[in-house]
């Protein structure tokens, strides 16, 4: 089974992903994760992250049990990580390789060590419209602005980061419009996708929606 859940920047998303994943014990692909693999890997490789055609061996060579493995190190989800992500997502012919690895995980799922899994819960921002556009299960999470900032804000406060709340709503509002004004907009839902604003939901209450839609599925 393919289950696709998209969603703006900390709609709760990756919380329900993750939580769907261990629930019926299927692969967890967070589809940005991509990019920052590569970027991580050139890094450590002392490769130069403006050089296109080495940037797309990197990419047409990544397999998703290395992705998993560099998501371990400490400059993956660092500033750092996030920089030569943003360098590396750039690149077109490494976002076409890069979106056939993702495509193509999803013929022949596995977990990290390599077993085969049952199914596949896609993480991202456009998993159920260009990576997964015949996926099972379409989900897309939102909240306002208001809300999902305040939990950027709170995530920064309880890693122990200094962070001011208007900056971040700034931040999530100028990311809004950006994504708003792209091609294929990670901020407009599929239109089979079941819709979950979470502003007044609590995870748990998303999850067991979900949970309910996967199961009648699987009946």
């Amino acid at each position: 089974m393919i289950i696709t859940i998209d969603g703006p920047a900390a709609a709760g998303k990756g919380t329900l992903a993750s939580n769907l994943a261990k629930k019926y014990q299927y692969a967890y692909f967070d589809t940005g994760m991509v990019y920052r693999a590569v970027g991580l890997l050139m890094h450590l490789q002392n490769q130069d992250l403006n050089d296109e055609q080495v940037a797309l061996k990197f990419a047409k060579a990544l397999t998703y049990g290395q992705m998993m493995e560099l998501s371990k190190h400490p400059d993956f989800r660092s500033s750092l990580g996030g920089k030569n992500a943003s360098i590396i997502s750039a690149y077109p012919e490494v976002r076409k390789a890069l979106l056939k690895m993702q495509q193509d995980f999803s013929l022949n799922p596995v977990f990290s060590d390599g077993t085969p899994a049952k199914g596949v819960i896609y993480d991202g921002r456009d998993t159920g419209t260009v990576v997964c556009p015949n996926a099972d299960i379409k989900f897309f999470v939102t909240a306002s602005p208001e809300v999902r900032a305040k939990r950027r804000y709170k995530e920064f406060l309880d890693k122990g980061m200094s962070a001011d709340y208007e900056d971040v709503l700034a931040d999530v509002k100028a990311r809004d419009e950006r994504d708003a004004n792209r091609s294929t907009s990670p901020m407009k839902p599929a239109e089979d996708a079941m819709i979950f604003d979470t502003s007044d939901l609590s995870i748990d209450e998303v999850f067991k929606k979900a949970v309910e839609v996967i199961d009648e599925k699987q009946k």
